[in-house]
């Protein structure tokens, strides 16, 4: 559920006075997610994602992502765009919470994802590093090499709960991604979440990106790494080359991978899958019975780990060189 703050009309309308969006029509919560409230409003004008950013959130952040929807936005990329208050800030308050509204993408996501929304995903992804080039503000990402020592320490105790022998396990990974993990890679704006539930499609034709709220600059390949990881695993674990060829196709029919990118594949999907293992593991360990958000298992990104583990070359993933 991704309704953590409630918000009364009264509230609303004040809020939305200071926009120029029209007259409210009506709102109601949206169900998916798990770091923000968000709304789904119809005004007199259009509809609007209402974002209320809960304290996951730096609001430090807010101006690098709501800025980054923008830059990408005006150079061509299918994104939601921040709508500006008549005073021109992108950023207000609502109960008590940092807010944003944003335009209405239309679209849904993909319960069943098959290769050729892998394929149009890939290229999607390219053009959106291709259109983050010339960002100036920066952000750095918080969940690489050293937030994920930050993450085991706060969990290693515990984790053999999960997983007889995890905690032997996950720190032998940590010491062999910290002493392979590649730094002259091309870096910049990645979105870092490009999850099924970020992607929206109008049939089988892709209408936009969505989420932007983990990006961050880091290594370009690192973000297909992420995909081939949400992207192309079967329910059962398998991993599945025919996703996989076309996801990276598509990434590559708008910016080709380098020749260290394509080496450097599996260790950065061992990495990827470490990542969102880790951040599952924290909230799984420490998340209350009866809280609002979902738990996810760990295990799952456990599993794919494990598999990139034994993956000796890049062209296991599909790629052909």
């Amino acid at each position: 559920m991704a309704v953590y703050t409630d918000i009364n009309e009264h509230d609303l309308k004040a809020f939305l006075a200071q926009y120029d969006a029209g007259e409210l029509l009506s709102y109601k919560g949206i169900a998916e997610g798990v770091e923000n409230s968000n709304f789904l409003l119809h005004t007199s004008k259009f509809p609007l994602i209402l974002t209320l950013y809960e304290k996951r959130v730096e609001k430090s952040d807010l101006p690098f992502f709501l800025g980054l929807m923008h830059h990408l936005s005006e150079r061509g990329l299918n994104c939601p765009l921040p709508l500006p208050r008549q005073d021109g800030e992108l950023l207000g308050e609502l109960s008590g919470r940092p807010a944003a509204l944003i335009s209405f993408l239309e679209g849904m996501w993909l319960r069943k994802p098959e290769a050729q929304h892998c394929r149009e995903v890939g290229a999607a992804l390219a053009r959106m590093h291709i259109a983050g080039e010339g960002f100036e503000l920066t952000r750095p990402n918080a969940l690489s090499l050293e937030g994920w020592q930050i993450l085991w320490a706060k969990s290693e105790a515990r984790a053999d709960e999960v997983d007889e022998g995890l905690e032997a396990e996950i720190g032998a990974e940590l010491d062999v991604l910290a002493t392979h993990w590649p730094k002259e890679l091309p870096a910049g704006v990645i979105h870092a979440d490009l999850f099924p539930d970020n992607v929206f499609f109008l049939g089988d034709q892709l209408s936009g990106l969505i989420d932007f709220y983990f990006a961050c600059n880091d290594l370009l390949v690192y973000d297909l790494s992420i995909c081939l990881n949400s992207w192309c695993f079967e329910k059962d674990g398998a991993y599945n080359i025919t996703k996989g060829k076309a996801m990276i196709e598509g990434y590559q029919s708008v910016r080709p991978l380098s020749a260290a990118e394509i080496e450097a594949l599996p260790i950065l999907c061992r990495g990827s899958a470490l990542r969102f293992f880790l951040t599952r593991l924290y909230d799984w360990l420490t998340t209350p019975a009866g809280a609002l958000v979902v738990k996810k298992d760990p295990l799952e990104y456990l599993k794919k780990l494990r598999f990139h583990r034994a993956v000796t070359n890049a062209s296991e993933y599909g790629l052909i060189a």
